[in-house]
């Protein structure tokens, strides 16, 4: 059974995970109205994720047999700037998000909950790949500046992710 402090820290750790796919489909679709397509589709893996990582999270409330009840979710922003901008949003968003997960597992610890503490593992190894994801493109954005052949060719490299070759 799962005490009812872990099963509201988790069931809010599902809205925030919910609220990053539709953040990261928002991104994905100025990107796209901007023609940066590949960009676009990169942020659209990104909302894919983000989505599992809520029903994984779910799915661990429902088989210690709390009830999952899904909250309104915010509206994200609509605009977002130029790339550079959209993927720094992307890293300061991912850094809230480890912030919520260290929480989580800091509150399995506390509640002595064994099982939420292994299953937060994953999310905190998780955490570590999304920054370092989005801190590279950052990084590269950064380095291309201004130049737009520079920026277009780091547009197509990203819209390869999660294409099969």
């Amino acid at each position: 059974m799962i005490s009812p402090k872990m099963f509201e820290a988790l069931t809010e750790q599902i809205n925030e995970e919910l609220y990053s796919s539709y953040l990261y489909l928002a991104m994905s679709a100025h990107c796209e109205a901007k023609s940066f397509k590949g960009f676009g589709a990169w942020l659209r893996v990104q909302f894919q994720e983000e989505q599992l990582h809520a029903l994984k999270l779910m799915d661990h409330v429902l088989a210690r047999g709390g009830q999952v009840t899904l909250r309104a979710i915010a509206a994200p922003p609509a605009e977002f700037g130029a790339p550079t901008q959209i993927f720094e949003a992307v890293l300061e968003h991912e850094r809230h998000i480890t912030g919520c997960v260290h929480k989580l597992h800091a509150l399995a610890v506390a509640e002595k909950d064994v099982a939420a503490q292994v299953f937060m593992q994953w999310y905190v190894n998780e955490q570590v790949e999304q920054e370092a994801n989005a801190s590279e493109i950052v990084d590269k954005l950064k380095m291309v500046g201004d130049r737009l052949g520079s920026m277009l060719y780091l547009d197509k490299e990203y819209g390869k992710r999660g294409k099969k070759d």
